[in-house]
């Protein structure tokens, strides 16, 4: 066998697929939940200039998550609540787009020197300590899954309840706030449900690549539609797609999931903004095409 045989194996086997395929239930229902949560709240987060945020989310998400690891606690619990402090803390610090990105800026590396912190004290499996940087949803229990579905249930309904003027106060913030839109309340509303989904968003592709699954459909999604009912339905598609495919591909392999999670997304990106760049250059050269007298 070559090198480059047992490099492909290493990528890609589906020995036994089939009985492994029975192991990973509950990744694939969190996994499509994530995808649902991941893909509407990233509609915002592209609407409001937040993919910086996501990033420092997670650095206080995994310094949450090593935190509960040291402790023994619930993972997940311990990743909402690290992610809960970050967004808190930028919702209240960073009302403006200046102050906000200085106060992500002062998080991020805090958070990051903490979660090394927990880690290098943790004397489990490294396992473990690697699964919070690069995702280890294959792994998924009974526990953490009902965990995943509860928070994702909670981040649906706040959206389904305060959609509508956060997407108003989103496309025209003076405007809003003019006509009565508490539009303050709101961004620090959607600054707790964006932790949310964050800390979620950890769980699959771990804490240095969660914008591959918050930012990364959305943006996609934007490329081929401006549509406010489509570009929510395609963000999800295109989440769900991506870490469904990730978990189907991982599972066959010994490589973790959050490069398949990673490459599909990004696959989808480069296919939208192709589609989208050829039709905005037809509509440019329709209107360049004069019109006979």
């Amino acid at each position: 066998m070559t090198l480059a045989d047992g490099i492909w194996q290493q990528i890609f086997s589906f020995e036994n697929y089939g009985e492994l395929l029975a192991l990973v239930r509950n990744s694939l229902i969190a996994g499509a939940a994530l995808g649902l949560v991941g893909g509407l709240a990233g509609v915002f987060v592209i609407m409001r200039d937040l993919p910086f945020a996501v990033h420092g989310i997670s650095e206080l998400s995994f310094a949450g998550a090593s935190a509960a690891l040291l402790l023994g606690v619930d993972i997940v619990a311990g990743s909402i609540a690290g992610s809960l402090v970050a967004a808190g803390a930028i919702g209240i610090l960073g009302a403006r787009a200046r102050d906000r990105n200085s106060a992500i800026g002062i998080l991020m590396p805090f958070g990051l020197g903490l979660g090394v912190l927990f880690l290098a004290l943790y004397k489990g499996r490294a396992a473990n300590k690697f699964g919070l940087l690069t995702g280890q949803i294959v792994a998924v229990d009974t526990p953490q899954t009902k965990w995943l579905l509860g928070t994702s249930a909670l981040v649906l309904v706040v959206l389904a309840v305060i959609w509508r003027p956060l997407a108003f106060a989103s496309a025209d913030p003076d405007v809003a706030e003019a006509r009565g839109v508490p539009v303050r309340g709101l961004s620090f509303a959607f600054m707790l449900v964006l932790g949310l989904t964050v800390a979620l968003s950890v769980q699959v592709v771990g804490a240095l690549l969660v914008l591959t699954l918050v930012v990364t459909p959305a943006a996609a999604a934007a490329r081929v539609t401006a549509s406010p009912v489509l570009l929510p339905l395609l963000s999800v598609a295109f989440a769900v797609v991506s870490i469904e495919g990730g978990i189907l591909l991982a599972l066959g392999s010994s490589i973790p999931i959050s490069p398949y999670v990673t490459t599909i997304s990004f696959t989808v990106y480069v296919v939208c903004r192709l589609v989208g760049g050829r039709r905005s250059r037809r509509r440019g050269a329709g209107r360049s095409t004069p019109q006979p007298a």
